[in-house]
Order: structure tokens, then sequence, then C-alpha cells
């Protein structure tokens, strides 16, 4: 796991919290820690992937198709 840091300019606190909280997303630790809170049957997690890999799949797709566009 990385260090996640945000400095605090001119006491900013609501700023920097909002910079950490998209950090931490892009990072994805609320996933992760919401994945972690219950158990996952191994039928589930194989679907899960299976779907986030179609999903990137068809991100990358909608991409390629654009910049030729």
């Amino acid at each position: 796991m990385k260090a996640i840091q945000v400095k605090v300019l001119d006491n900013d606190l609501e700023k920097a919290m909002r910079i950490l909280k998209k950090k931490i997303q892009n990072d994805g630790l609320f996933k992760r820690l919401k994945l972690k809170k219950s158990y996952e049957k191994p039928s589930e997690y194989r679907r899960r992937k299976q779907r986030e890999a179609l999903r990137r799949q068809r991100i990358a797709a909608s991409r390629k198709y654009r910049s030729r566009g």
C-alpha cells in the first residue's frame, strides 16, 4: 500500500479534505474496504472480476474509437 499525502495550504482544511477524499477514491481504497466488510463467495468473486474486466475492455474500446474519429 502506498502512502497518501495532502498538504494543507493557507489553513484551507475543507479543500484538503476534498483532495484527500478524491485521492482515496482514485486509489480504490473505499472499494477495497467495502469488499472486505463481508464475505464474498468464490463464484461471486469470479463474476465480479469478469464484469470489471468487461467494463475495462468497453472503456478501452470507446477510447480507441473516440481517438480515431
